[in-house]
């Protein structure tokens, strides 16, 4: 519980060193943590730890901390998701409206998909959002997508930590039935998930493509084991294809899918 305490109060510390300098422009060690209220030497610990994840720098004449590029660098993530929320989300809709079942958005965030919009559909079953969740790659229909668009070497490294989280009796958790699966996922275009996630939930996803052809997210559909079964996947995987390709439009994609796709 102590060293809970004491992470808890870095991070505040972190977080207030940061607002102070933005503030003023410009701080030296001494002054910040005379307002932060911590002996000189703590500051200066705290100071070099955020220079070296580039949040602050120092100037070589004044020798005060500025921002540093680093903070542009998180900025520009979150102003392109937001960019891609407001782009996706009317196409979400019609996908909602047309399948009656869940759509949500998920983008690559370490080892795991984070959902960054989501909208229900008329016969949705969902009471919670699952919007800033975070669910594993390996047991996902978008999971599944973003691995599928990572290069090998990146792939590998996620497939390392196989064996991964049995969810349920139907998860996939080794490499080499993970490495076949991502195979079939690339020939199809689509990804699903036969509950394996939870039981009585399926999902089929496809990728969303940024300008440059890089797949910035996953689209996908689920809904009940009853009502999206197995016999429907190709048919839900079509429009989730078609609306993942008229986002990936929008936001300047121009190749198109194979038809045999």
């Amino acid at each position: 519980m102590g060293d809970e305490k004491g992470n808890l109060q870095s991070v505040r510390r972190a977080v207030t060193a940061l607002e102070l300098v933005a503030e003023s422009g410009a701080l030296g060690v001494t002054e910040l943590g005379r307002r932060l209220g911590v002996h000189k030497a703590t500051a200066s610990r705290l100071v070099a730890a955020l220079a070296e994840r580039g949040l602050l720098e120092r100037d070589p004449l004044t020798e005060k901390f500025r921002l540093g590029f680093g903070l542009i660098r998180l900025a520009g993530a979150a102003m392109a998701e937001l960019d891609l929320v407001r782009t996706a989300h009317p196409l979400l809709e019609e996908l909602a409206e047309r399948t009656s079942e869940t759509v949500n958005l998920g983008v690559h965030a370490g080892e795991s998909v984070v959902y960054i919009d989501q909208v229900t559909g008329t016969r949705s079953i969902v009471a919670v959002s699952w919007v800033g969740r975070r669910t594993p790659l390996h047991c996902t229909s978008n999971g599944k997508i973003l691995l599928a668009a990572m290069d090998d070497a990146e792939r590998e490294k996620v497939l390392a930590h196989a064996p991964f989280t049995r969810m349920t009796d139907r998860t996939l958790v080794e490499a080499d039935e993970l490495r076949t699966h991502v195979r079939d996922v690339r020939a199809r275009g689509y990804a699903q998930t036969i509950e394996e996630l939870e039981e009585g939930l399926n999902a089929v996803a496809a990728p969303v493509h940024q300008a440059d052809g890089r797949v910035v997210a996953a689209l996908s559909v689920s809904g009940p084991a009853f009502r999206l079964r197995p016999v429907d996947m190709p048919r839900v995987a079509r429009q989730v294809m078609d609306v993942a390709d008229a986002i990936s439009r929008r936001l300047g994609y121009v190749a198109r899918r194979p038809a045999s796709a």
